[in-house]
């Protein structure tokens, strides 16, 4: 185990600066200055954080960094730091790191024991939350779903039975399918949709999927965040999982499944060796 603190070169490090996710109120004193006193910014798109330069009237080098140049122009931004420089890392909106290649930065700089500063500030799926009416005591953030139906159909069926509000992102020309697919294998939840949050016209729809449904067939216009209530099923297989395994096996086989797909069935389902697993159930007949 190894403890680290911040604070060890006071200036010197990788500082994670949130951005306003809608209204430039949203940006903190402290990470102003930060930004002014940095060697160098790291942005994903320099075009939108230079609007944020000239507001503030910030004159720190700016760079990019994003998902096609994130090798190079990481590779280039560890050497700054490692030679005792301060950078800055904002994203385009909210929190770095967050559905973004700044986590890949993160992680570099945390393995070359390059002190790692976060500040708190604008976020959009925590306002998001606090704002939706739904549940807060447990939340689970996905961030966007998979754009191609199946894998999008797998990825809910995973969360099927996940007990806290379940938190993501989506863009406006793909809601309505989203929220086809959240119907058909969550069910008609509660849902939350929020947009241009912070912005002029800050907006939260709230109802079940079905009326959201039929509110998502016009055309919408804003990047959201889709908020859905989470279950209050139990899970199927989790009397099943505190089961004898080889009971499993016995019970699948009378449901119509052939002992050799049942066995493997069983394996996967709980991360078992499959020979070992099919030994133990001939030794037991």
């Amino acid at each position: 185990m190894k403890a680290t603190s911040s604070y060890q070169q006071q200036g010197a490090g990788l500082y994670i600066v949130p951005t306003p996710i809608g209204n430039l109120e949203d940006m903190t004193y402290r990470a102003v200055r930060i930004l002014q006193e940095s060697d160098i910014v790291a942005a994903e798109d320099t075009r939108q954080t230079m609007k944020l330069f000239r507001h503030f009237s910030i004159e720190s080098k700016l760079v990019s960094y994003h998902e096609h140049n994130k090798q190079t122009s990481g590779e280039r931004l560890l050497a700054d730091l490692e030679a005792g420089k301060q950078i800055a890392l904002v994203s385009d909106a909210g929190m770095p790191g967050i559905s973004d290649p700044g986590s890949d930065l993160i992680r570099q700089a945390i393995a070359a024991d390059i002190p790692v500063i976060v500040l708190p500030g604008a976020n959009a799926a925590l306002t998001a939350l606090v704002a939706s009416g739904l549940s807060t005591e447990r939340f689970l953030y996905y961030g966007f779903l998979p754009r191609k139906k199946k894998e999008r159909r797998e990825a809910l069926e995973q969360l099927k039975y996940e007990t806290g509000t379940l938190v993501f992102y989506e863009a406006p020309h793909r809601l309505k399918e989203m929220l086809q697919g959240i119907e058909e294998v969550l069910g008609d939840r509660q849902v939350t949709l929020a947009r241009e949050l912070t912005k002029r016209y800050e907006e939260y729809i709230r109802g079940s999927v079905s009326e959201l449904r039929a509110w998502a067939a016009e055309d919408v216009r804003g990047e959201f965040v889709v908020l859905v209530e989470g279950s209050n099923e139990e899970r199927p297989d989790a009397v099943i999982q505190d089961s004898d395994p080889l009971e499993q096996i016995r019970r699948y086989i009378e449901e119509g499944e052939k002992p050799n797909a049942a066995l493997k069935r069983v394996a996967k389902e709980r991360g078992l060796d499959r020979q070992e697993l099919y030994l133990a159930f001939h030794e037991a007949d």
